[in-house]
C-alpha cells in the first residue's frame, strides 16, 4: 500500500481553529450598532447611500437613540427601503446586512 502526504491539512486546521474562536467571540454577542452591520461597503453597494445615517437623513426619520430608530413606522421604513435598496423591505435589508457580518467575522 502506497503512502499518501497530503500537503495543506496544517494550514486547513489553522483556519478551523480561527473560526471555532470567532463562532465562540460571535456567541458572546448580544448586540451589533448600526454602524457595525451597515458598513460603507455594504450600504453602497446595496443602497443609493454611503451611510446608515445618509439613509435615515434620505428617509426624514430623525433617529437619535433605540427609541427614535423604534419609533418609525414599519411601513414607512419598508417603503423608504424598497425606494432607495436593493432589497424588497426593512427585514430583508438587516438580515442580508446580518449574514454578511457574521460570515465576515468568521472569515468567509
Amino acid at each position: 500500500m502506497s503512502k499518501f502526504k497530503v500537503k495543506g491539512l496544517d494550514k486547513l486546521q489553522k483556519q478551523l481553529k480561527n473560526m471555532e474562536s470567532a463562532a465562540k467571540e460571535l456567541g458572546k454577542t448580544t448586540s451589533i450598532s448600526f454602524d457595525e452591520l451597515f458598513i460603507t461597503s455594504f450600504m453602497s453597494k446595496n443602497t443609493k447611500f454611503n451611510s446608515f445615517d445618509e439613509f435615515l437623513k434620505a428617509g426624514s426619520f430623525k433617529v437619535e437613540s433605540q427609541n427614535d430608530f423604534e419609533a418609525i413606522p414599519d411601513d414607512e421604513m419598508d417603503q423608504h427601503v424598497m425606494k432607495n435598496t436593493n432589497f424588497k423591505d426593512w427585514q430583508t435589508m438587516l438580515e442580508t446586512a446580518t449574514q454578511e457580518y457574521i460570515q465576515k467575522k468568521l472569515g468567509f
